[in-house]
């Protein structure tokens, strides 16, 4: 087995590429506001332009884990990032609204194509006892592209509103040229072959979700859904509602939500393990999700530029703490179905991303206080379902370990 010391260069290079994906994703968020009102469109798009994305990545990871098998792990990743930089000309250069759906839609399918194989090819380089640290290193980069996007996308927006999709394009681009010079394969032909040569026919994706129905932790992927829509009906609307309100700049909406970003990178990093240990995953949920319903609601009454970055500041925070509390939690629940687990997460997520944005741009051209109106009840009544489940008793009682 490969170990992480022999391959420090190819982790490096997976973790840049995994940097560009969550910069490309962010650095739009600042910048649509602006850049949709030359299309003459409002809330409704932006929600559908967020929305599409989570939509064919969605649709389309499976597909990308399961090609990673059968012809390796370079292939998908190099068609992934190719397709990402593609995207982002397209939205760069257009002209017309479907170009902009267009690009989201290709987007997600290039982003679909690089994250799974990254996480295979992580599997591959590492020892099982390196394998939390690589992950962990790959989760890192991650999340400081998804924090370093807005602020991209916010300050490259005072030079041109179209610059950050130009850099993001180029960038995008040197990073498919090095992964097709420098990343070798990881996976033997001799696997490839035997991943091909498998015949056994892999349960869909309803089946699967019916399956997750009947499960003990079923309430748990019903929070983590709830979460992630409450989360992104926050951040996909965020920019609009600032702008219309308050007439924030991109650069304005790309300082908040990078600084509150950072802040939450910083509790994740720092802070989770500690409040884990001592309260235990079930008191850490229903707090953190009584503030970000509170925080939506006092952002309806902000006054200026230093309430709204108090809010989410404390927005940030909350989620920051909820998101590993369920997954700690759902981890302890999973026993040996820790995959099954791991995949039924990842699709309750996705659908929150889809609806979440949509419906928020819906509302928010009716009226732009009912997003975050919605928000705020749908977290609220996740702390209710937190408050009245019973089912994480026997997890929780003990919570002086935090499960991996």
């Amino acid at each position: 087995m490969s170990s992480l010391k022999e391959n420090r260069t190819s982790l490096v290079l997976l973790m840049v590429n995994m940097f560009i994906a969550m910069v490309g994703i962010g650095l739009i968020i600042p910048v649509l506001p602006v850049f949709l009102k030359e299309f003459g469109v409002g809330g409704q798009a932006m929600g559908y332009l967020v929305a599409v994305f989570a939509l064919t990545q969605f649709i389309f990871s499976p597909i990308a884990g399961e090609i990673s098998d059968k012809y390796g792990r370079k292939i998908p990743l190099i068609v992934g990032l190719f397709g990402f930089a593609l995207s982002q000309l397209i939205f760069a250069v257009g002209t017309e609204i479907w170009m902009l759906y267009v690009s989201r839609l290709l987007g997600g399918i290039g982003a679909a194509f690089m994250i799974p194989p990254m996480m295979a090819y992580v599997a591959d380089i590492t020892t099982k006892e390196e394998r939390g640290k690589g992950m962990g290193l790959l989760g890192a980069s991650m999340s400081l592209g998804f924090v370093i996007g807005p602020g991209i996308g916010g300050f490259l927006a005072e030079i041109g509103i179209r610059v950050p999709f130009y850099t993001s394009t180029v960038i995008a681009a040197i990073a498919t040229v090095l992964s097709l010079l420098l990343l070798p394969e990881t996976l033997s032909v001799e696997a490839r072959q035997q991943a091909r040569s498998d015949k056994r026919k892999k349960e869909s994706m309803i089946r699967q979700l019916q399956k997750s129905f009947r499960a003990p932790y079923f309430m748990l992927l019903v929070l983590v859904f709830t979460m992630t829509f409450g989360l992104s009906n926050f951040e996909a609307i965020f920019g609009l509602y600032v702008d219309e309100k308050f007439g924030f700049t991109p650069k304005d909406i790309s300082i908040i939500i990078t600084i509150g970003a950072l802040i939450g990178v910083f509790i994740q990093s720092v802070i989770v393990d500690k409040m884990l240990t001592r309260f235990g995953e079930k008191k850490v949920m229903y707090w953190t999700f009584l503030i970000s319903a509170a925080s939506m609601i006092v952002l309806l009454a902000a006054v200026n530029f230093w309430t709204i970055l108090a809010i989410t500041v404390v927005f940030f925070t909350a989620t920051s703490l909820v998101r590993p509390a369920l997954n700690t939690l759902l981890s302890k629940m999973a026993g040996n179905e820790q995959g099954f687990v791991a995949g039924m997460n990842n699709m309750y997520m996705s659908i929150g991303n889809m609806i979440g944005p949509a419906l928020a741009g819906i509302l928010f051209d009716v009226n732009i206080n009912f997003p975050y109106i919605l928000g705020a009840f749908i977290l609220l009544i996740s702390f209710t379902l937190v408050l009245s489940w019973k089912g994480g008793r026997s997890v929780t009682a003990t919570p002086g370990t935090v499960g991996e």
